[in-house]
């Protein structure tokens, strides 16, 4: 992966945005097997499929870790909650 800075082009940065994007995608692939599963073993176990404290649980630590990192908060926030 090469730094923003050390793309010399326009083509060259956009195909480390593509790239990135393709990765960005195959994570969210991987996070909603995971939701399926966590679908399943509450129906099992006779939990809501909504837990409002874990929700907002989940939304405080992208938020802190998207704050760290440089990215607004409220971005990430507002993501995570189409997401979740």
């Amino acid at each position: 992966m090469k730094a923003p800075a050390d793309c010399h082009s326009m083509p060259e940065l956009r195909a480390e945005i593509d790239r990135l994007d393709g990765e960005i995608v195959a994570k969210l692939v991987a996070r909603a097997g995971y939701i399926d599963r966590a679908c399943e073993l509450k129906a099992a176990n006779g939990l809501p499929a909504r837990i409002e404290d874990r929700v907002e649980e989940v939304v405080a630590k992208v938020r802190a870790r998207a704050e760290a990192d440089g990215l607004d908060p409220a971005l990430v926030e507002d993501l995570w909650r189409r997401l979740i």
